[in-house]
């Protein structure tokens, strides 16, 4: 379960994304969560996934 929040969203992902995932696409196919419903929810609040960087600034 992710959080709902975007703000808090936005810290868990970037920490598990820093700490425990190369990439979003990772991430999302292990918490069973479609990449496209964190990106949506993440642009809300203006932050995109930046894949070099693998964080959403």
């Amino acid at each position: 379960m992710i959080p709902s929040d975007p703000i808090m969203l936005l810290s868990f992902v970037n920490l598990k994304l820093r700490d425990y995932y190369g990439s979003l696409e990772a991430l999302c196919d292990d918490m069973d969560v479609p990449a496209s419903e964190i990106v949506e929810k993440l642009a809300t609040v203006n932050y995109h996934y930046d894949a070099e960087r693998n964080q959403f600034v």
